[in-house]
């Protein structure tokens, strides 16, 4: 029971504290993030297929190590706002949970109590979005090391990532969080 009233108080922390958005402002943003981060998924899952085409997953980990945040930012100057991908259980560094309100959405989406959701932060604000392994293809970098991914591709991982964090998922499991930050939105 105390696991369930957590996560609720949290929310309510976490919003009671912050100012109200109004309807119009929240569909608004909710549907330029929705798009966003449909775009940004889309641009880097292509690439990585192409990666996995060209010379498997483990080629695909090498491309994503040298490419994947090139492209992001990338696509940041495109739609003008600040995206990340956030993680407690994160493959690149610099995609951990770094911030309070991170942590807090994070355990809200991991404990499925949260759709995608538009909050203020400051004076701009932030859109977030579950990331979950959505196709097999997933599974070949982020699946079980034992049974999903082949001993190239975990050595790869080893010697790229050393405190990789992002393998052991199921398809559909909850892996991360897309963050768009609208900068100087408010």
């Amino acid at each position: 029971m105390a696991n369930k009233i957590y996560p609720i108080l949290l929310v309510f922390l976490c919003f009671a504290c912050s100012p109200k958005l109004d309807k119009e402002t929240y569909k608004k943003y909710q549907n330029s993030g929705q798009e966003i981060t449909a775009n940004v998924q889309a641009v880097l899952l292509s690439n990585v297929g192409k990666a996995i085409q060209s010379g498997g997953p483990e080629y695909a980990v090498e491309f994503c190590n040298l490419q994947a945040s090139t492209i992001v930012d990338s696509l940041n100057g495109v739609f003008g706002c600040n995206i990340s991908r956030v993680s407690a259980k994160n493959r690149n560094p610099l995609n951990a949970l770094n911030t309070e309100q991170e942590k807090l959405m994070w355990e809200l989406f991991a404990n499925e109590q949260q759709a995608d959701t538009v909050l203020q932060s400051g004076n701009h604000l932030v859109y977030y979005k579950p990331i979950r392994t959505g196709m097999p293809a997933c599974l070949k970098c982020h699946g079980n090391p034992e049974t999903d991914i082949n001993a190239a591709t975990n050595q790869k991982l080893e010697q790229l990532y050393p405190n990789d964090l992002a393998t052991g998922y199921q398809l559909n499991d909850f892996r991360g969080l897309w963050k768009v930050e609208f900068k100087g939105e408010l």
